[in-house]
């Protein structure tokens, strides 16, 4: 059988693949998995463990939050509920209440239809994949069930985005006073507690898409759809503009030409930042093999060195938890800033680059021009065997051609795709329209040498 967790929890088509039965089965054997682990330390008070529980504002998001509380109160786990907050203000607040474990519900940057279930360990680290592979292994098993006083209680947590925000404005030094910004909040977790920090750190903010109504998360708006923000800057005359995603694990940017500013760039900023601070650990930055050359290029010119991971998050996680790293991303603009949170937080990453702007008196165009980013082309190869890869002799030469015709000014990545019969081809060059034509190349003999 498939595995249910993917790379970032349980994600599917709410009411579909994702049903109010699972989510409570998921909850109970992650209450018996982890109380067996002497994970649970009765943090509530009263001898039980405590649980925090969040949510996006979908609307699939109130049965499965009820579905997941249900669970985990007739496990014997008591319950905080915080409402709607972004994952890495549930992150945050699983730690900072002491909570046994975490719980957020959200299918990020999915459309609306979608849902997932994340759950978080204490100190509100994600679990690893012994743990997730125990817990699908423990569904809907033969239990003893608590009864009488000994069944979970369930509470509402009122200053869920309040505490957070607090905690990410006591991240900064620098008052933001005079910075006009343009906040996308993807109509989605973020739309209180974002501009509630920016304003809170002295920023002047205009938020966009904060109207969630449980239809509308990322509905052509966030980090996937930078359009309006776009127009929304160069019509307020704004300094600067930041997206979201529909949980808030990341982050894009906007200057105040209109220009993206993607994780790249954002990365390379922040590990300037920190490194003239004295807060980039051992000077070096985790990326993910996708990131662009020209990152990598900018930070061997600043003295800085590059970890690089597979893609995904907690790949970049795991590389910083390692090593002690203190700052690591994607492309994407999943930023982990470790010092502050446990997983990518775009209202922090947009508060330290507005704290870099208002310490070194530079806009963000300034800013990002520290790396220049390479065109890149990516061609997915589907309807082959992704398997052999890495072995296939011609495929190999194919590459080294490549390669060699490129030399330092460009790179090649071949990668198959976790979760479809396909690869994808990346190439990087000074040149557009050489990229393009070594992409096309190499995926004809791609499809040629691995046709299934």
């Amino acid at each position: 059988m498939a595995r249910l967790f993917g790379t970032d929890g349980v994600r599917g088509l709410a009411n579909g693949q994702l049903t109010a039965e699972l989510a409570l089965d998921l909850s109970v054997a992650a209450a018996h998995i982890l109380t067996e682990r002497g994970e649970f330390a009765g943090s509530s008070g009263s001898g039980r463990p405590l649980a925090v529980v969040g949510r996006d504002p979908r609307i699939s998001g109130q049965f499965l939050e009820a579905a997941v509380v249900a669970g985990l109160a007739s496990a014997g786990v008591d319950v905080l509920l915080l409402g709607v907050l972004p994952t890495p203000g549930v992150a945050y607040l699983t730690g900072s209440l002491g909570a046994d474990l975490g719980v957020m519900l959200s299918a990020s940057h999915n459309p609306m239809p979608d849902n997932g279930i994340k759950f978080l360990a204490r100190g509100g680290v994600k679990l690893d994949d012994a743990i997730e592979i125990a817990i699908e292994k423990r569904l809907r098993e033969e239990w003893q069930r608590p009864t009488g006083a000994e069944v979970g209680r369930v509470s509402t947590y009122d200053a869920a985005v309040a505490d957070y925000a607090a905690h990410l404005v006591r991240t900064t030094t620098k008052p933001l006073t005079g910075i006009r910004v343009v906040l996308d909040c993807a109509e989605g977790a973020a739309s209180d507690a974002g501009p509630k920090a920016l304003q809170d750190a002295g920023a002047d903010v205009t938020a966009i898409h904060a109207q969630p109504d449980g239809l509308n998360i990322n509905d052509g708006c966030g980090s996937t759809h930078l359009e309006n923000l776009q127009v929304a800057v160069l019509k307020d005359r704004a300094d600067v503009g930041f997206a979201l995603d529909g949980d808030a694990d990341r982050c894009l940017a906007v200057d105040h030409e209109g220009n993206v500013v993607d994780g790249d760039q954002i990365l390379a900023i922040l590990g300037i930042a920190m490194r003239d601070n004295g807060r980039l650990k051992s000077d070096t930055v985790v990326a993910t093999v996708m990131s662009n050359l020209g990152f990598v290029q900018a930070m061997k010119r600043a003295g800085i060195g590059v970890r690089q991971t597979k893609v995904g998050d907690r790949y970049v996680l795991e590389a910083m938890k390692a090593s002690s790293y203190s700052l690591g991303g994607e492309q994407s603009g999943h930023v982990i800033m470790s010092d502050y949170a446990t997983t990518g937080d775009g209202i922090l990453t947009a508060l330290h680059v507005l704290e870099r702007m208002a310490t070194t008196g530079s806009s963000l165009k300034e800013l990002a021009s520290v790396m220049t980013r390479l065109p890149q082309v990516l061609v997915n190869v589907p309807g082959v065997d992704k398997s052999r890869a890495d072995e296939d002799a011609v495929l190999a030469a194919a590459v080294a051609e490549a390669e060699a015709e490129l030399g330092d000014s460009g790179r090649v990545l071949l990668r198959p795709s976790g979760t479809e019969p396909l690869v994808r081809v990346m190439v990087e060059a000074g040149d557009a329209e050489q990229a393009q034509g070594i992409a096309d190349r190499l995926a004809a003999v791609v499809k040629q040498q691995l046709a299934l």
